[in-house]
């Protein structure tokens, strides 16, 4: 009973991404704003780690303005989720006048070796996906978590795949299809700034905090041979759209210290979170593992 009831969930769901998405980008944002609004006073979990993020990671600001970033992020991650319909379900006409490149969109495409995508956790990172897909022509390669309702997990791989030759592998699985599909040509768009624990992982700081970090990006670039593209998304207000800019491959990256690397990682993406704070994902419980002996920061 309870799948089934899961099952309808996700349908009606569903449903309503489709129907929603028909509206002007501009009344969508209007609902997203109102529905952050309403969340903010409920969604008190969320909204406490999205506050004690803040504090570790931006000491200088006050109370007052770190409460107004964090108020605006649950309006930016709201549009993200009900403008999700418009990235699964739009025609590609529409979100091509819709999602703005910068940048070297067609490095990928000129380089002869391998390539990773660099893409940290702003609300708007789905757009990057679908950007990679329509305007680079070399097939792409990513993971996803696996979702626990069966229609929402099968809408989710659909509504990622369906722009070009792309393939995804869930994060339960080994690295093998994965590094299979980056030797075949595929690039890998790697997300790289959650905490995954302390597996594969060292203490870096992020905003001075260490911070369980995956040493992946640099270990896979060294093996592969990959250049390493940093690509960012943001939402723009209103109807106006969402810009992804593919900034330049990293020069002497990687190296052979894969921890030095991740800090470099991690500085870089401190410097973009600065330029954008209130859209960055600050409600995932970056520092959630600690070294030994340290206490829980949550």
């Amino acid at each position: 009973m309870k799948r089934w009831t899961g099952v309808a969930g996700g349908l009606l769901l569903l449903s309503f991404l489709w129907l929603f998405q028909w509206l002007p980008l501009g009344v969508q944002a209007a609902c997203g704003r109102l529905l952050g609004w309403v969340l903010w006073p409920l969604a008190r979990s969320r909204r406490e780690v999205a506050l004690r993020n803040l504090a570790l990671c931006l000491p200088e600001t006050s109370e007052l303005e770190r409460e107004q970033i964090a108020r605006q992020l649950f309006q930016w991650f709201c549009r993200s989720v009900l403008e999700r319909g418009l990235l699964w379900y739009a025609s590609v006409k529409r979100l091509q006048k819709l999602i703005h490149v910068e940048g070297d969109v067609g490095f990928a495409d000129r380089h002869p070796g391998a390539v990773m995508w660099l893409v940290p956790h702003f609300v708007g990172l789905d757009v990057a996906g679908a950007a990679v897909q329509m305007h680079i022509a070399r097939p792409g390669a990513s993971i996803y978590q696996v979702q626990n309702n069966p229609v929402l997990d099968a809408a989710i791989r659909q509504g990622r795949l369906r722009h070009g030759n792309a393939q995804i592998f869930a994060r339960s699985e080994t690295a093998k299809p994965l590094m299979r599909a980056i030797r075949n040509g595929a690039g890998f768009f790697n997300l790289p700034d959650m905490d995954f624990g302390e597996r594969d992982a060292a203490f870096v700081p992020f905003f001075g905090v260490p911070a369980a970090t995956l040493l992946a990006p640099s270990r896979m670039a060294r093996v592969l041979h990959m250049k390493v593209q940093p690509v960012v998304t943001e939402i723009l207000p209103g109807g106006a759209g969402y810009r992804v800019r593919f900034l330049p491959p990293w020069e002497n990256f990687p190296t052979d210290d894969a921890v030095a690397d991740t800090a470099r990682m991690n500085r870089w993406i401190e410097e973009e979170v600065r330029r954008n704070p209130a859209q960055y994902l600050w409600v995932h419980k970056r520092f959630k593992t600690r070294p030994e002996g340290e206490a829980d920061l949550y």
